[in-house]
Protein backbone atom coordinates (compact mmCIF):
# COMPACT_ATOMS: atom_id res chain seq x y z
CA UNK A 1 0.00 0.00 0.00
CA UNK A 2 1.41 3.57 -0.81
CA UNK A 3 1.96 5.85 2.08
CA UNK A 4 -1.03 7.79 2.62
CA UNK A 5 -1.06 11.65 3.36
CA UNK A 6 -4.85 11.09 4.00
CA UNK A 7 -5.70 9.20 6.98
CA UNK A 8 -9.12 8.43 7.23
CA UNK A 9 -11.95 7.87 10.00
CA UNK A 10 -15.34 5.62 9.10
CA UNK A 11 -18.07 6.11 11.52
CA UNK A 12 -21.47 4.16 10.55
CA UNK A 13 -24.28 2.75 12.15
CA UNK A 14 -25.75 -0.05 9.47
CA UNK A 15 -25.10 -1.95 6.31
CA UNK A 16 -22.05 0.02 5.68
CA UNK A 17 -22.32 0.13 1.59
CA UNK A 18 -21.02 3.67 1.77
CA UNK A 19 -17.91 2.74 3.68
CA UNK A 20 -17.69 -0.57 1.04
CA UNK A 21 -17.35 2.38 -2.04
CA UNK A 22 -14.34 4.18 -0.18
CA UNK A 23 -12.79 0.70 0.41
CA UNK A 24 -13.15 -0.10 -2.89
CA UNK A 25 -12.54 2.91 -4.25
CA UNK A 26 -10.15 5.05 -2.28
CA UNK A 27 -8.47 2.81 0.67
CA UNK A 28 -4.62 2.51 -0.40
CA UNK A 29 -5.38 4.35 -3.33
CA UNK A 30 -4.35 8.73 -4.35
CA UNK A 31 -2.55 9.28 -0.76
CA UNK A 32 -5.63 7.34 1.15
CA UNK A 33 -6.33 4.76 3.88
CA UNK A 34 -9.16 4.26 6.22
CA UNK A 35 -7.18 4.02 9.31
CA UNK A 36 -10.36 3.19 11.67
CA UNK A 37 -14.31 2.24 11.33
CA UNK A 38 -16.09 3.11 14.64
CA UNK A 39 -19.76 2.40 15.57
CA UNK A 40 -22.34 2.92 18.29
CA UNK A 41 -23.54 -0.88 17.29
CA UNK A 42 -21.63 -4.13 17.84
CA UNK A 43 -24.08 -6.06 15.35
CA UNK A 44 -23.07 -3.10 12.62
CA UNK A 45 -22.89 -5.17 9.11
CA UNK A 46 -20.32 -2.29 8.67
CA UNK A 47 -17.63 -3.20 11.10
CA UNK A 48 -17.48 -6.60 9.31
CA UNK A 49 -17.17 -5.02 6.15
CA UNK A 50 -14.22 -3.03 7.63
CA UNK A 51 -12.89 -6.40 9.22
CA UNK A 52 -12.55 -7.97 5.74
CA UNK A 53 -10.45 -5.34 4.63
CA UNK A 54 -8.01 -5.17 7.39
CA UNK A 55 -8.79 -2.07 9.04
CA UNK A 56 -9.26 -1.67 12.77
CA UNK A 57 -12.63 -1.49 13.95
CA UNK A 58 -14.28 -0.60 17.53
CA UNK A 59 -17.73 0.04 19.43
CA UNK A 60 -18.84 2.42 21.17
CA UNK A 61 -21.78 1.60 22.88
CA UNK A 62 -23.76 4.47 24.95
CA UNK A 63 -24.44 2.06 28.21
CA UNK A 64 -20.38 2.33 28.62
CA UNK A 65 -20.15 6.26 28.86
CA UNK A 66 -22.25 8.35 30.77
CA UNK A 67 -22.93 10.81 28.45
CA UNK A 68 -23.15 11.42 24.66
CA UNK A 69 -20.36 14.65 25.11
CA UNK A 70 -18.01 11.34 27.51
CA UNK A 71 -18.30 8.77 24.26
CA UNK A 72 -17.72 11.79 21.81
CA UNK A 73 -14.11 12.74 23.27
CA UNK A 74 -13.28 8.59 23.48
CA UNK A 75 -13.85 8.47 19.61
CA UNK A 76 -12.61 11.62 19.33
CA UNK A 77 -9.23 10.36 21.02
CA UNK A 78 -9.55 7.11 19.48
CA UNK A 79 -9.47 8.52 15.96
CA UNK A 80 -6.89 11.02 16.82
CA UNK A 81 -4.68 8.22 17.93
CA UNK A 82 -5.02 6.80 14.77
CA UNK A 83 -3.27 9.87 13.33
CA UNK A 84 -6.64 10.13 11.82
CA UNK A 85 -7.09 13.44 9.86
CA UNK A 86 -10.69 13.36 8.02
CA UNK A 87 -14.09 11.93 10.07
CA UNK A 88 -16.56 10.63 7.41
CA UNK A 89 -20.00 9.63 8.06
CA UNK A 90 -21.21 6.74 6.77
CA UNK A 91 -25.09 6.03 7.67
CA UNK A 92 -23.89 7.07 11.64
CA UNK A 93 -26.99 7.56 13.09
CA UNK A 94 -25.87 9.49 16.29
CA UNK A 95 -25.11 13.46 16.19
CA UNK A 96 -21.65 14.43 17.29
CA UNK A 97 -21.37 17.15 20.29
CA UNK A 98 -19.55 20.35 19.56
CA UNK A 99 -16.24 18.78 21.81
CA UNK A 100 -16.04 16.75 18.66
CA UNK A 101 -16.51 19.18 16.21
CA UNK A 102 -14.02 21.16 17.83
CA UNK A 103 -11.18 18.69 17.55
CA UNK A 104 -11.68 18.32 13.84
CA UNK A 105 -12.56 21.69 12.68
CA UNK A 106 -13.94 21.42 8.71
CA UNK A 107 -12.69 17.88 9.02
CA UNK A 108 -16.20 15.89 9.13
CA UNK A 109 -18.28 15.46 6.56
CA UNK A 110 -21.28 13.31 5.69
CA UNK A 111 -23.28 12.57 3.26
CA UNK A 112 -27.40 13.27 3.05
CA UNK A 113 -30.36 11.31 1.19
CA UNK A 114 -31.56 15.00 -0.30
CA UNK A 115 -30.84 18.15 -2.20
CA UNK A 116 -29.97 20.30 1.21
CA UNK A 117 -31.52 22.34 2.48
CA UNK A 118 -34.11 20.74 1.21
CA UNK A 119 -35.47 17.85 3.59
CA UNK A 120 -33.12 17.86 6.41
CA UNK A 121 -33.18 15.27 9.36
CA UNK A 122 -34.78 11.95 9.56
CA UNK A 123 -36.83 10.25 6.67
CA UNK A 124 -35.62 12.52 3.91
CA UNK A 125 -36.75 10.36 0.97
CA UNK A 126 -40.12 9.69 2.54
CA UNK A 127 -40.67 13.43 3.25
CA UNK A 128 -39.48 14.44 -0.29
CA UNK A 129 -41.70 11.62 -1.88
CA UNK A 130 -44.77 12.88 0.46
CA UNK A 131 -44.08 16.36 -0.91
CA UNK A 132 -44.41 15.43 -4.88
CA UNK A 133 -40.69 15.91 -5.69
CA UNK A 134 -40.20 15.79 -9.27
CA UNK A 135 -35.78 14.76 -8.62
CA UNK A 136 -33.81 13.61 -5.88
CA UNK A 137 -30.69 13.39 -4.40
CA UNK A 138 -27.88 13.51 -2.50
CA UNK A 139 -25.82 16.07 -0.83
CA UNK A 140 -22.28 15.86 0.77
CA UNK A 141 -21.56 18.69 3.39
CA UNK A 142 -18.84 19.58 6.12
CA UNK A 143 -20.32 18.89 9.72
CA UNK A 144 -21.62 21.38 12.06
CA UNK A 145 -23.21 21.84 15.11
CA UNK A 146 -26.68 22.07 13.92
CA UNK A 147 -28.75 19.08 11.91
CA UNK A 148 -27.54 18.67 8.11
CA UNK A 149 -27.16 22.39 7.85
CA UNK A 150 -23.58 22.76 7.18
CA UNK A 151 -21.60 24.06 4.33
CA UNK A 152 -22.32 22.19 0.95
CA UNK A 153 -19.50 20.21 -0.84
CA UNK A 154 -20.86 18.45 -3.72
CA UNK A 155 -24.57 17.73 -4.71
CA UNK A 156 -26.08 15.56 -7.57
CA UNK A 157 -29.73 15.23 -8.53
CA UNK A 158 -31.69 12.55 -10.35
CA UNK A 159 -35.14 12.37 -12.13
CA UNK A 160 -37.72 10.30 -10.32
CA UNK A 161 -39.68 7.68 -11.82
CA UNK A 162 -43.40 8.74 -11.43
CA UNK A 163 -44.06 5.42 -9.76
CA UNK A 164 -41.29 5.40 -7.34
CA UNK A 165 -41.85 4.48 -4.13
CA UNK A 166 -39.24 5.05 -0.80
CA UNK A 167 -36.99 1.96 -1.74
CA UNK A 168 -36.97 2.61 -5.09
CA UNK A 169 -35.49 6.20 -4.58
CA UNK A 170 -33.24 4.26 -2.13
CA UNK A 171 -32.00 1.96 -4.74
CA UNK A 172 -31.59 4.86 -7.58
CA UNK A 173 -29.84 7.21 -4.85
CA UNK A 174 -27.19 4.72 -3.70
CA UNK A 175 -24.51 4.82 -6.70
CA UNK A 176 -25.44 8.97 -6.38
CA UNK A 177 -24.05 8.91 -3.19
CA UNK A 178 -21.33 6.05 -3.43
CA UNK A 179 -20.26 8.47 -6.16
CA UNK A 180 -20.55 11.73 -4.22
CA UNK A 181 -18.61 10.95 -1.09
CA UNK A 182 -15.99 8.98 -3.25
CA UNK A 183 -15.49 12.09 -5.42
CA UNK A 184 -15.25 14.89 -2.04
CA UNK A 185 -13.10 12.33 -0.14
CA UNK A 186 -10.40 12.26 -3.21
CA UNK A 187 -10.90 16.29 -3.66
CA UNK A 188 -10.18 16.91 0.49
CA UNK A 189 -7.07 14.44 -0.18
CA UNK A 190 -6.07 16.53 -3.12
CA UNK A 191 -6.12 19.67 -1.13
CA UNK A 192 -8.76 20.99 -3.59
CA UNK A 193 -11.70 21.88 -1.18
CA UNK A 194 -11.54 24.88 0.50
CA UNK A 195 -13.91 27.55 2.82
CA UNK A 196 -14.99 30.71 1.12
CA UNK A 197 -12.79 33.39 2.97
CA UNK A 198 -15.58 36.06 2.44
CA UNK A 199 -18.57 33.43 2.79
CA UNK A 200 -17.69 30.72 5.48
CA UNK A 201 -21.43 28.90 3.97
CA UNK A 202 -19.36 28.40 0.18
CA UNK A 203 -17.02 25.51 -0.35
CA UNK A 204 -14.36 26.17 -2.53
CA UNK A 205 -13.46 23.37 -5.19
CA UNK A 206 -10.55 23.81 -7.26
CA UNK A 207 -10.35 21.31 -9.89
Amino acid sequence: MAEATLALGVLASGEGTNLQALIDRVHGRDGIRIAAVGSDRPDAPALERARRAGIETRVFRAAEHRSRAERDAAIASWLEERCVRLVVLAGYMQLLDAGFLQRFPQRVINLHPALLPAFPGLRAIERALEHGVRVIGASVFFVDSGVDTGPLILQRAIDLPQDADADRARELLAPVEHDLLVEAVRLIAAGAVSIDPRNPRRVVIAR
